[in-house]
């Protein structure tokens, strides 16, 4: 049997990337170019600039990706490509690239909802991992549960109602002046800390598997300014501890109970907050207490990259789902559900 080779491009935010795999789930290149650096001195991401950079870099990583991966364009098989949910500038330099190679190459054009390569990032990860199972995919955009029944079939089972958990990190690492972004920096700062210092409020809302962090974000920043007008003095490491295991206690409660109540013995995370270790610690130590074992990607897969892209464009393709040249960035796609 053939080998199908995938050439994936993702760009849906500020990172330029370009993966080749084999057969969806080995990566024979994952080149990421990005551009934290640059967004740091404005605390996030300016959708401008990150589309002009998307330009700048994206020739030359594909050339890498190849390089790396050590085949020729003739090779690949079909270009998978990001095509939603991010900014529609950045989604638009990949996707006018994965169009030019795929009318170029004669090869199929694929596009991939960015969400659904997140959860396919632990397909690459854990390779005998198989539907179904319960995912948890938290990013700087999205916090959603959802039940995967087959690798393109999903149902959500919750999603945020207004603040995504990651942006939720990123809006209080700026309140605090410690920087961009703030998933890592307040991960590491809360190793210091004492997470009972402050009783931050938690957003179970009832029954729903849904998630709010908003309430929490504000919490946050009048406990912050409440300090500062009484001149007394702010332990940002027991803030960032305390912020952190509020956050961590309501994606782990609502995932684990979710796998408990669908009767699921696997839970997946996935995103940018799944590379967080106190999350990591937690979901691994409540999940295992009742029997459920819990499985996510590396560091290098949890955040953006187009390894993950090829393979949720892998499983697009053998199952015949093709684009034409019409396809258009949607910067506000949803998930397929089936």
């Amino acid at each position: 049997m053939k080998d199908i080779i995938t050439l994936s491009i993702e760009s849906s935010c500020d990172e330029t990337a370009v993966a080749v795999l084999k057969n969806g789930r080995e990566v024979l290149a994952n080149v990421v170019s990005t551009q934290i650096e640059l967004h740091k001195k404005f605390g996030g991401v300016v959708p401008e600039v990150a589309s002009r950079k998307h330009i700048e870099n994206i020739d030359a990583v594909y050339q890498e990706a190849l390089d790396t991966a050590g085949i020729k364009p003739e090779e690949i098989d079909h270009i998978a490509v990001t095509y939603g949910p991010g900014l529609v500038g950045a989604l638009l330099v990949g996707l006018s690239y994965a169009k030019a190679l795929a009318f170029t190459l004669g090869v199929p054009l694929v596009g991939v909802n960015h969400m659904q390569g997140h959860i396919n990032a632990n397909y690459i990860q854990h390779k005998d991992l198989k539907p179904p199972f319960i995912t948890l995919v938290v990013s700087g955009g999205h916090t959603h549960l959802v039940e995967v029944k087959d690798y393109q079939n999903y149902e959500i089972l919750g999603r945020t109602r207004d603040d995504a958990s990651g942006e939720a990190f990123d809006k209080i690492s700026r309140a605090m002046g410690l920087g961009y972004p703030g998933g890592p920096i307040i991960d590491k700062l809360a190793k210091q800390g004492n997470k009972h210092a402050i009783e931050f409020p938690r957003a179970f809302l009832d029954d729903s598997y849904d998630f709010s962090f908003s309430g929490l974000k504000s919490a946050v920043l009048n406990y912050l300014n409440a300090q500062k007008m009484k001149k007394q003095e702010i332990v940002v490491e027991d803030v960032a501890a305390s912020f952190q295991e509020a956050v961590v206690e309501v994606l782990t409660t609502k995932a684990v109970h979710a796998a408990e109540e669908k009767g699921y013995k696997t839970i997946a995370l996935s995103g940018g907050v799944a590379a967080n270790s106190a999350l990591r610690d937690k979901i691994t130590k409540m999940a295992g207490e009742k029997g459920i074992e819990i499985k996510f990607p590396s560091i290098e897969l949890c955040t953006d990259n187009a390894a993950m892209i090829g393979c949720a464009g892998y499983h697009n393709f053998i199952n015949g789902k093709i684009d034409d040249m019409s396809l258009n960035a949607v910067p506000n796609l949803k998930i397929d559900v089936n």
